[in-house]
């Protein structure tokens, strides 16, 4: 959602996974095991000039230090953000006193498999009743692509209130249900001017993280292997994050 000022100077995420095949006899090079083949960004773009901001957070800022293209030696950044910029992941910590910050949160909850539920450009408050309208039982891990992927919000700075928005009463469902994460395609899942953020009460007082700001204009519906890796912040009640997934065989 909002507050928390992230700054990263001469930033570099690099995120490797590799997995190496038994050798074969002779000397071939060894193979990756891991197929790459069929993955899907769901991460939005930060940029300032496409990136919403939530209403009162903090603004994106990224300077060049030093520039090659303004003869420098070198090219050298600084970002400066909310911690809720773009996709991104909440935390219990967030509207839970003594929940868990988000370096602490476990990396299975991040990884495994997805369902993506299509909720109609209509429908701004997906409550306990819509849910219900999808097969949404059994998932280990629900998102909801809503009027946000179909209207383009995700890549536009400007900033609607009118959102789609996880309902208290569907967070109870899918709380009660024992779901290890919720993601929705905007940057909050709670409704805007809620008197109370019951949503993020409700789901993250049961330990399960909430990913916002999701990219999934081009995914539609159906099962997915997910992986969502938040930036590792000693501390802090949430952090932005790159999330990927690829469609689960049928």
């Amino acid at each position: 959602m909002r507050t928390q000022i992230l700054s990263i100077s001469t930033a570099c995420a690099v995120w490797v996974i590799a997995c190496t095949a038994p050798r074969e006899s002779g000397n071939s090079a060894p193979t990756s095991s891991l197929p790459t083949g069929g993955w899907i960004d769901a991460t939005a773009t930060l940029d300032p000039a496409t990136t919403p901001v939530y209403e009162g957070d903090a603004p994106m800022k990224f300077d060049f230090l030093k520039d090659m293209r303004r003869g420098d030696p070198l090219t050298l950044s600084a970002y400066s953000m909310g911690a809720h910029s773009g996709t991104h992941v909440d935390a219990p910590m967030h509207f839970v006193r003594d929940g868990a910050s988000i370096e602490a949160l476990p990396l299975d909850l991040f990884i495994g498999p997805a369902r993506v539920i299509d909720i109609p450009d209509a429908v701004q408050s997906i409550d306990a009743a819509e849910l219900n309208r999808h097969d949404w039982r059994g998932a280990e891990r629900v998102l909801f692509r809503t009027r946000s992927s179909l209207r383009g919000w995700m890549s536009s700075a400007t900033f609607h209130r009118d959102f789609a928005y996880i309902a208290p009463d569907a967070a109870q469902l899918l709380a009660d249900a024992g779901v290890k994460l919720v993601g929705i395609d905007y940057i909050s899942a709670e409704q805007f001017g809620a008197p109370a953020p019951l949503t993020h009460r409700t789901l993250l007082g049961k330990g399960i993280p909430i990913v916002e700001g999701l990219s999934l204009a081009d995914v539609p519906a159906g099962d997915y292997d997910l992986v969502v890796l938040p930036i590792k912040v000693r501390g802090h009640e949430g952090a932005p994050a790159r999330a990927v997934m690829r469609r689960r065989n049928p």
